[in-house]
């Protein structure tokens, strides 16, 4: 049995972006994303020692989920330009130290990471998932476990497991039913409307008093509090439509191909390249000296 990392790439970027005060190189050219990806990876392979670590990016596009619901994200804010400038590098730094990147072009990087969850983990592996995205909720089980980023309010509490217990005491819900219970109170994040007032709560005591979302709706005249029954019966079809988006695609073919190998002069080049100066002589010591880490 082996030990894979997946990493949900744009989620950990975006927390590197805003984690870390700008910085530039010397002609302005903004790396303080760069800066934080490197740091953020390596320490996530000396903490875990994992023997293989997949990061899996979005290249523009849901198209399944878009032909249910042309709103599916639409009210999300375009990625910082600074931001945009360093996925390129993010990409490159990536591939140069050893990790494989994997993307696809109309396919939702979470339904990439989630599939390759799955099939590693009927292959008998031990699978984390780095990410802060509650739609991966719906897959941990013994093998599968989330391992959360430090929250921005208290980053002193460092990386968390989040396993089916914890999945439990965060949503009121098993695993199993994080995308029925999605579906009932809705997902902002991913401009999908819940039904109005239903709130985390409310939607975990339907699931648990019903089963499943198809439990819930065929006893919509019995659901309390009282004043939801006619919503529920009346939305009955955005609610079945609200499961097909939040529920992770598990079917999707593996795109690992190979094992890459690190570049360390290629990573160099770019750190150096970069002016990432305390990176480049951290990167010198890990492949130069590896019995350090």
């Amino acid at each position: 049995m082996a030990k894979w990392l997946l990493v949900d790439g744009f989620n950990l970027a975006y927390r590197c972006f805003f984690a870390i005060p700008e910085l530039t190189r010397a002609d302005g050219f903004p790396t303080n994303a760069l800066h934080g990806w490197v740091k953020s990876l390596w320490k996530l392979m000396d903490q875990e020692r994992p023997d293989s670590t997949l990061v899996f990016f979005d290249l523009g596009g849901a198209q399944d989920r878009l032909a249910i619901h042309a709103e599916y994200k639409a009210q999300r804010e375009e990625m910082p330009e600074a931001l945009v400038k360093q996925l390129p590098y993010v990409k490159t730094l990536t591939r140069a130290m050893g990790l494989v990147g994997i993307e696809q072009h109309g396919v939702e990087s979470d339904d990439l990471l989630a599939a390759e969850a799955v099939a590693l983990e009927r292959a008998g592996h031990e699978v984390l998932i780095v990410s802060s995205d509650k739609d991966f909720a719906q897959l941990v089980n013994e093998k599968i476990k989330i391992l959360l980023p430090p929250p921005t309010a208290n980053p002193k509490l460092g990386w968390r497991f989040m396993d089916a217990a914890g999945v439990m005491e965060k949503f009121g819900v098993p695993p199993a039913q994080i995308a029925e219970y999605l579906a009932l109170v809705g997902d902002t994040s991913d401009n999908i409307p819940g039904i109005a007032g239903v709130g985390p709560k409310t939607a975990a005591k339907w699931l648990a008093e019903w089963g499943s979302l198809e439990g819930v709706i065929s006893h919509a005249a019995e659901l309390k509090p009282e004043r939801f029954r006619e919503p529920v019966a009346a939305e009955a079809e955005k609610l079945r439509r609200n499961l097909k988006l939040t529920t992770l695609n598990l079917s999707l073919p593996s795109l690992v191909v190979g094992k890459p190998t690190s570049a360390p002069e290629e990573l160099f080049r770019l750190l150096e390249e970069l002016e990432m100066r305390s990176a480049l002589a951290d990167a010198r010591k890990r492949y130069f000296e590896p019995e350090l880490f």
